[in-house]
């Protein structure tokens, strides 16, 4: 376990699956989930290199058939710790024998972790080291504290969405798939998303077409208790139906499952991401803290990059 801190927050990484395990402000007030098993078992997963679900759990390239379980192979890989500083961690899988085994590319993914006063920048770069072109999907799963709630409560929670417009979501069903029609976003009214346990009972909402960049989980006072920042194709919302959890995940995804029916290559799977050999994709999104300026004295010109 890794351990990042400066004066506003601290975390905590394992190099198992390079999952961010914990996020505390500096009066060791917790907002990642604590995997509590009864709920959810994970804190904020990688997902690569599927995102959601390949039908059957199999999926083709070049005719030959393959597969993989529910966002893939990287959250439970054990990853190597390349870099590290008073600011930054870094965390490294490559390709092997294993991985060829569900995976048939070679390739390298790493994730690094950045604070910024009361920021976390997670940053993915995956690597094509194979010598022809790779296919993957890439996302981020983190579950957040609902402010104000605590195990036994019925599930309430509001998240204020940065599109006051209606948008469309893809049409998921219960069984945790979906399809490529759109339905209207009805959970969102004026760029107000109000959830309870209901919310999911079609799992989760996704929504595409780049028509989001910023959601903010709010406190029982209506101010931001933590925004997350993306730029992704499609964010996704969750939380398990049925549980009343005192968690919601907020996933920017680049990439999707396969819709309901989908039979084709890996490579024509929607929203599927492309890299020639030697090429690199990066992206990053960023979490927000609500900062406590009562606790703050350091300044920051000093930090090692």
């Amino acid at each position: 376990m890794v351990e990042l801190k400066n004066d506003y927050i601290s975390i905590r990484v394992s190099e198992k699956g390079a999952e961010l395990q914990s996020i505390q402000d500096n009066k060791g007030k917790e907002y990642l989930w604590q995997a509590d098993p009864m709920f959810w078992p994970r804190h904020s997963p990688i997902l690569f290199p599927i995102v959601c679900s390949v039908n059957n759990e199999t999926y083709r390239v070049d005719g030959k058939e393959y597969h993989l379980p529910r966002h893939g192979f990287a959250r439970d890989a054990q990853f190597k710790l390349i870099y590290q500083s008073e600011r930054k961690v870094t965390f490294a899988l490559e390709s092997s024998e294993e991985t060829h085994k569900v995976y048939p590319y070679d390739f390298t993914l790493s994730v690094s972790y950045v604070l910024d006063d009361n920021k976390i920048g997670v940053i993915w770069h995956v690597r094509n080291d194979d010598t022809h072109e790779i296919h993957f999907q890439i996302g981020g799963h983190p579950a957040f504290n609902i402010p104000g709630m605590k195990a036994g409560d019925n599930q309430s929670g509001r998240i204020r969405l940065d599109n006051t417009e209606l948008m469309d979501a893809l049409h998921s069903y219960g069984d945790g798939s979906h399809d490529m029609d759109e339905v209207p976003f009805v959970e969102a009214e004026n760029g107000l998303m109000e959830f309870s346990d209901n919310t999911w009972r079609n799992d989760s909402i996704k929504i595409h077409k780049s028509q989001l960049h910023r959601a903010e989980l709010l406190g029982t006072d209506g101010e931001p208790e933590v925004t997350v920042d993306f730029r992704t194709p499609v964010v996704a919302f969750w939380s398990p139906y049925g549980k009343q959890a005192p968690f919601v995940c907020i996933e920017p995804w680049y990439g999707i499952g396969d819709p309901r029916g989908f039979s084709g290559e890996f490579k024509d799977k929607p929203l599927m991401n492309h890299l020639q050999p030697g090429a690199s994709f990066m992206s990053k999104y960023e979490i927000t803290i609500r900062k406590d300026l009562s606790g703050s004295t350091q300044t920051f010109s000093h930090k090692k990059i």
